[in-house]
């Protein structure tokens, strides 16, 4: 408070919010030659060898106009945002895509500059291959890091 009784408040802007995001891929399938990585506009970052072990990824996404995310890691339209895991064979290139849908995300965990988000997801589908398609709670776990 100011001497007058007044308080300064700073107002930063919408498109200024970070979020931080810490993805955890667990039960990978074993594949030679291939790699799990999050698709960054157009390219495939971060790769981890799809070798059974847990992966592990970091973005820093914007919050803009409430619970909308965006930065290069995040694709789709608002309302319908994603994140790609993509699947890349050493030889033949990106094969397969799971869409991580951040419309499952409770907006209560969107806190701008907080502990962030942490997704949980198995990385295997059912009949063993490498995840792919729409992934949506249950199937990930979102929760507040």
């Amino acid at each position: 408070l100011h001497d007058d009784g007044l308080a300064t408040v700073s107002v930063r802007p919408w498109h200024d919010l970070r979020v931080h995001i810490e993805l955890i891929g667990h039960d990978c399938p074993i594949l030679t030659g291939v790699t799990v990585g999050v698709q960054s506009g157009t390219d495939v970052v971060d790769e981890h060898a799809a070798d059974g072990t847990a992966d592990h990824w970091l973005l820093d996404v914007r919050l803009v106009d409430g619970p909308d995310l965006r930065g290069p890691s995040v694709h789709g339209k608002p309302g319908a945002r994603f994140i790609y895991l993509s699947w890349v064979h050493a030889t033949e290139g990106m094969f397969r895509r799971a869409k991580l849908m951040l419309d499952g995300v409770p907006h209560h965990l969107l806190v701008p500059d907080g502990p962030g988000l942490l997704g949980r997801a198995g990385l295997t589908m059912p009949d063993g291959s490498p995840l792919c398609a729409a992934v949506r709670p249950p199937q990930i776990d979102w929760s507040a890091r």
